[in-house]
């Protein structure tokens, strides 16, 4: 007697031969579930989709190396016909055997036919390095009784029992299984292709308030959750601390003096920008009265702007984490520490402060400043789908290696951020980096005055919003 399994094969074994993602209602489906997948992949990446069929998705990522595995052999053998630069394994999800560890890892559409989805997710930890990322999609329950009706009229190839998957559930299940869900996406109202009208509600109505809970693909993006102690993180890597400052000569050594210790080693680079006081000579002043104690690098930009001398510091730096710290120290200094504390423990990849939690200081943010980060925290958090707090705290946070792999895929979005908060967003949102932000208590300013211009920068800033929303979200 055939069991559950042995009747499953069989049913896939059949439809190996029907090429089921090459019809004309689901190429149009399947088209779009791949380009969001290599929206977040890049060139540099190894890439393994599990439960691949014959390799329509996996086969058509932009990476390096592409890996896939389905338990189906005439999937497979058909798969290796059609895509011969993809690595091929027959192989159950249930009990992997590969030693090999991926950057990317993708389960499109596979959940429904798992016996053991816990178990399968488990098994994916033997894929996983601490900075994997997993992409997995499964249809919204809300469409099974439009999906059995195209199968009844023979619109759409009838499928194999389905496990009823909410998308809580598959949170859930990465969850308890060693994963950590940082971002959930809801996709396409209209999965079959009518000229105009499914580009129209794809890329704009799917995406808007109530109606996009509608749509029938859902994506959890998950990354392992980190096992190192606090320990361990604290001495594991070294720190560059990268001070912009204009006309902030009365901080500069307040910023050396109360800089904590961080990591196994400190870099502190100061870039001058264009100053009308004395900064560039405090600058030289306090490099040399610290030289004995303190790692300090210094320069001066040629250009304009915090994000052209963010860059600068950048380049310069040498240590594996990088941050931003304003000079004008309204973000304490001292916070910094909670700040290594989230990247070197692995609970984020890219690391924003919040100004907008703890009560702030009198002066330290006018009430129209106020209320246009409130707005643009409104707007990223529709954008970039995760809750954002405050998108233009100048304190910043990032792995240098990601730093560079976001260089490279600046062109992108392009050159267009004099300040560097945005660049910086969108940069780590397109690298599929996890977000996180610290809270932080914003002080007033004790030395200058501030050098944004609210409604000049203001309306940059909307303009920059709506660029990034072509970009981001309506695509």
């Amino acid at each position: 007697m055939n069991t559950e399994a042995d009747k499953r094969l069989e049913f896939f074994e059949k439809s190996a031969q029907k090429h089921p993602r090459k019809g004309w209602l689901n190429r149009y489906y399947w088209k779009d579930i791949t380009y969001f997948c290599n929206y977040f992949s890049q060139e540099e990446l190894s890439v393994i989709e599990i439960g691949c069929a014959t390799g329509e998705l996996i086969g058509n990522i932009h990476c390096k190396r592409k890996v896939g595995i389905d338990f189906s052999p005439a999937m497979i053998e058909n798969g290796k016909k059609q895509f011969p630069d993809v690595e091929f394994h027959c192989m159950n999800a249930e009990n992997i055997q590969l030693n090999e560890k991926f950057d990317l890892i993708i389960l499109s559409n596979l959940l429904g036919h798992l016996d053991d989805i816990e178990k399968v997710f488990v098994e994916l930890k033997k894929l996983c390095h601490p900075g994997t990322k997993i992409i997995v999609n499964y249809y919204n329950y809300l469409w099974e009784p439009v999906l059995k009706l195209a199968e009844l009229v023979g619109l759409k190839s009838p499928l194999y029992r389905q496990n009823w998957l909410s998308l809580r559930d598959m949170n859930n299940l990465l969850y308890i299984s060693g994963f950590d869900v940082y971002r959930n996406v809801r996709r396409m109202l209209m999965p079959v292709y009518i000229p105009l009208i499914s580009p129209l509600f794809n890329r704009y109505i799917a995406k808007l308030p109530i109606l996009r809970h509608f749509c029938i693909n859902q994506f959890a993006f998950a990354k392992p959750i980190p096992e190192i102690s606090a320990d361990e993180a604290d001495k594991k890597y070294s720190v560059s601390v990268v001070i912009p400052a204009r006309n902030e000569s009365g901080n500069i050594e307040n910023a050396i003096k109360r800089l904590p210790s961080l990591g196994k080693h400190i870099e502190i680079i100061f870039i001058e920008g264009n100053s009308t006081d004395d900064t560039w000579d405090k600058i030289q002043e306090i490099q040399k009265k610290y030289a004995a104690t303190h790692d300090i690098k210094i320069d001066r930009q040629k250009g304009k702007g915090k994000g052209d001398a963010v860059r600068l510091g950048f380049d310069i730096a040498s240590s594996d984490i990088l941050m931003i710290l304003d000079a004008d120290l309204t973000v304490p200094p001292e916070d910094l520490v909670k700040f290594y504390s989230a990247i070197s423990s692995g609970k984020g990849d890219f690391i924003n402060g919040s100004r907008l939690v703890y009560p702030m200081e009198k002066e330290a943010m006018r009430f129209l400043n106020l209320l246009g980060n409130k707005f643009f925290s409104l707007a990223f958090t529709w954008l970039l789908d995760q809750p954002f707090k405050d998108t233009l705290c100048g304190t910043k946070v990032i792995f240098k290696k990601d730093y560079q792999r976001l260089i490279e895929n600046r062109k992108f979005f392009g050159d267009f951020d004099p300040f560097g908060d945005f660049d910086l967003i969108f940069g780590a949102h397109k690298l599929n980096l996890k977000i996180v932000e610290i809270p932080i208590r914003y002080r007033e300013r004790t030395y200058g005055s501030t050098n944004i211009s609210r409604f000049k920068h203001g309306f940059l800033l909307l303009r920059m919003c709506m660029f990034a929303a072509r970009k981001i979200k309506f695509v």
